[in-house]
C-alpha cells in the first residue's frame, strides 16, 4: 500500500504548520496509511528529530506510488525536493509573507521569503492536487497559474486547545488587571508596534490598571524586539509581558486570564490565534487583512482603519460592556460551532481522491 507522507521547511514545537502537520499525519495513519514527515535538518530542533526524517533522504524513501503533501510557507530547499520528486503530489498553501516587512530587520529571513514566492511560481503545473487554508490564499495561487485550488481550512487539535492550563500562570495574569492578549510570531507583519501604540493609548485613557500580553518567539528577529522594548521604554508603558513562546497549559492560561484578544496584523494567511480566542471565549478585535475577515466569518470585532484612539475605546467597551462582550461571544461561538462541526478530514479525503486511486499501466 503506498505511503502519505508531508513536506514541510521546518519542524518546531508551538509552530501553526507544525501542529497541523502532526494532525494530518494521525488522519493519514488512521486512514491505514504509513505517513513520515521530511523537513530540511537544520530547520528541525533536536529534540524532534526522531518524529521527522531529513529531507536529504526522500528520493530514497519515497516510491512512485506514494503521495507527498508539501506545506507551502516559505524558500526552502524543501520545495525543490519536492518538485523533483517522482511521485503522487499535493501542495497545501499557508501563503508566504511578503519579504518587504523584513527588510532592514532580517535580511535572511527577506531573502528566504522572496525565494519562496519565486519557488510558488516554479511550482504551478508540478501537483496534481493544489489546496489553500483560506480562499485568501487560494486566490493567490490561482493569479500564478495554478488553475483549480481547493480551500481546506486549517485541522486543528481541539482537545489539545482546550487541554490542561498552568495555575502558575493563572495566578499571575489572574491579578485583577484587564489583560490585552496577543498571540503569534514576534515579526513586523505582525505589527506588535501597532500593538504597542493602541495599548499606550488603552492605558493612559481608558483603564490605567492593565496588561498587555505577548504570547510569541523574537528569535532571529532580535532586531524588531529591540524595537518593541525601545517603544516600551520610550513611552512609559507598565505591566507589559513579552513571555515568548509558551507550552501549551501556559498558552491556555494566557487565554483564559484575558479579556479581549488584538491583533493588528498585516498579513495573515488564516490567523489561528483568532480561532485559539474563540475556543476560550475571548472577544476579538482585529484589523480586517489577509485572510482575517475570512477566518473570523461575521465574528469578533473587526477594524478597517488603525486610529489608535478609536481602538483603545474599543478596547474598554469590550472589556466593559456587557451586552457588547456577550453579543461578540455569542458570534464566536456561533462561528466556532460552524468551523467544528466540518469534517475536515473527510474533506481532505476527498480532496486527495485522485492521488490515493490505484494507478494502472504503469510499466
Amino acid at each position: 500500500m503506498p505511503a502519505i507522507h508531508q513536506f514541510s521547511a521546518g519542524f518546531s514545537n508551538g509552530d501553526a504548520i507544525t501542529n497541523e502537520v502532526r494532525v494530518l499525519r494521525g488522519v493519514f495513519q488512521g486512514w491505514g496509511y504509513a505517513s513520515d514527515i521530511f523537513s530540511e535538518l537544520k530547520r528541525i530542533l533536536p529534540e524532534l528529530r526522531r518524529e521527522t526524517r531529513d529531507i536529504a533522504t526522500a528520493a530514497q524513501a519515497i516510491g512512485p506510488e506514494d503521495v507527498v503533501l508539501l506545506h507551502l510557507s516559505i524558500g526552502s530547499p524543501v520545495n525543490e525536493v519536492f518538485r523533483q520528486l517522482r511521485c503522487r503530489k499535493a501542495i497545501l498553501y499557508h501563503n508566504i509573507t511578503p519579504p518587504d516587512y523584513f527588510r532592514g530587520f532580517q535580511e535572511q529571513i527577506a531573502t528566504q521569503l522572496a525565494q519562496g514566492r519565486e519557488q510558488v511560481k516554479t511550482l504551478a503545473g508540478v501537483a496534481e492536487v493544489n489546496l489553500a487554508d483560506s480562499a485568501f490564499n487560494a486566490d493567490e495561487l490561482r493569479a500564478l497559474g495554478y488553475g483549480a485550488v481547493g480551500v481546506l481550512p486549517l485541522v486543528l487539535d481541539f482537545a489539545r486547545l482546550r487541554s490542561g492550563v498552568s495555575r502558575a500562570r493563572l495566578e499571575k495574569f489572574g491579578d485583577g488587571l484587564v489583560n490585552i492578549l496577543f498571540v503569534g510570531r514576534g515579526a513586523p507583519n505582525k505589527s506588535l508596534d501597532d500593538v504597542l501604540a493602541a495599548f499606550y493609548y488603552f492605558q493612559k485613557y481608558v483603564e490605567p490598571r492593565s496588561r498587555l500580553i505577548h504570547v510569541g518567539s523574537y528569535t532571529g528577529l532580535e532586531t524588531y524586539q529591540s524595537l518593541i522594548q525601545t517603544r516600551i521604554h520610550e513611552w512609559q508603558l507598565a505591566n507589559v509581558e513579552l513571555t515568548g513562546t509558551l507550552p501549551q497549559a501556559e498558552l491556555n492560561a494566557c487565554y483564559r486570564c484575558a479579556q479581549v484578544f488584538l491583533s493588528l496584523s498585516e498579513h495573515e494567511g488564516f490567523c489561528i490565534p483568532l480561532i485559539e480566542s474563540m475556543v476560550h471565549d475571548v472577544p476579538v478585535l482585529a484589523y480586517a487583512a489577509g485572510a482575517v475577515p475570512e477566518t473570523l466569518d461575521g465574528a469578533g470585532v473587526l477594524i478597517k482603519e488603525k486610529r489608535f484612539d478609536l481602538i483603545a475605546e474599543m478596547l474598554g467597551r469590550l472589556a466593559r460592556d456587557q451586552g457588547l462582550r456577550s453579543g461578540v461571544l455569542a458570534g464566536q461561538r456561533a462561528r466556532l460551532a460552524r468551523y467544528e462541526q466540518r469534517d475536515l478530514a473527510a474533506e481532505l479525503r476527498q480532496q486527495l481522491a485522485p492521488l490515493l486511486k490505484p494507478v494502472t499501466g504503469r510499466g
